[in-house]
């Protein structure tokens, strides 16, 4: 990347840091805040680990991190931003406060952009005055290994804004997708919920195991996913067969609109995921560090022999 752009990242977490990664190692200046002091101190600490992972060498490891700077407010952070990226957490009114800062404090001409999974932009942005600089971006995590990042428009959002943002993203490495319509969980999360919702459905209703679900999509069509989307793959083995499996199957699929009784069901039984050592199946101590060591190996492995 070419230029001399000022990148500010709002929020120093795990969103946040990958983002400002993402940057530095571009050759952005970053500017990186966070209202939590322990969070915003190690913030470097943690980009380098993020850096080891992936294979960096020191000498790239050290002018990654001599590009990010941390900066203890809001206002000195996106002072002279070309773009700001907020990367607080899933809280609505969080984030409707922060952009009432960064519409305060960031240049005019700068763009504001929120991480989110899920919230619709709209209803972040819906109380600015400027809200035709702003978007959605959503990055997956980990920021700095996958990598998608969804652009998202709002019914306000300028569309030469938008595109400036694309490419921005593109110049960094990434590679961008545009939402042209701000719906719930965009693009992404809207297939990958739809996919989860059905995993549950399936325990749920005592088809199969936990396990079973995940070593189905493991050892079948996940292990494709990576080089043939889905329409991909309904035009390779025809729309006519396209056709003749839904009419067989989608009667039969899950399509309740709210979260399963089963969710509830785990947490009640104190179930919460790998941390707590038990979900929707039952883990040991020590494999949720190596489960996130073995997903970055892999992205890893995919980042060296798959174009973006």
């Amino acid at each position: 990347m070419t230029n001399k752009r000022d990148i500010a990242v709002i929020g120093a977490g795990l969103m946040g840091h990958g983002i400002a990664l993402t940057f530095a190692r571009a050759g952005c200046h970053v500017y990186i805040t966070d209202p939590m002091a322990e969070t915003l101190a190690t913030v470097k600490d943690r980009v380098a680990e993020s850096l080891k992972l992936m294979g960096v060498d020191e000498l790239e490891c050290e002018c990654v991190l001599a590009k990010i700077r941390p900066v203890d407010t809001l206002a000195a952070a996106v002072s002279g931003a070309t773009a700001v990226f907020e990367a607080a957490p899933e809280k609505l009114e969080l984030k409707q406060s922060i952009f009432a800062q960064l519409e305060e404090h960031a240049p005019e001409d700068a763009i504001l952009a929120s991480n989110t999974s899920v919230i619709q932009i709209s209803k972040i942005m819906e109380g600015l005055t400027t809200r035709h600089r702003a978007v959605g971006t959503h990055w997956w995590n980990p920021p700095h290994m996958i990598p998608l990042v969804e652009v998202i428009k709002t019914e306000w959002t300028d569309p030469s804004v938008a595109q400036c943002m694309h490419d921005l993203l593109a110049e960094a490495g990434k590679t961008p997708v545009m939402v042209e319509k701000d719906v719930p969980g965009f693009i992404g999360n809207r297939l990958q919920h739809a996919l989860w919702r059905e995993a549950i459905s399936l325990v749920e209703n005592g088809i199969c195991s936990a396990k079973a679900v995940d070593d189905v999509v493991k050892a079948s069509f996940g292990r494709r996913l990576a080089v043939l989307g889905p329409l991909e793959n309904a035009d390779l083995v025809g729309i006519e067969l396209t056709h003749d499996i839904h009419a067989q199957v989608l009667f039969d699929l899950e399509t309740t609109p709210d979260p399963s009784p089963y969710l509830q069901k785990l947490r009640d039984e104190g179930r919460d995921g790998m941390a707590s050592g038990k979900g929707f199946r039952d883990w040991n101590e020590g494999d949720l560090e190596a489960t996130k060591a073995r997903v970055a190996q892999h992205l890893k492995k995919l980042e060296a022999i798959l174009p973006h």
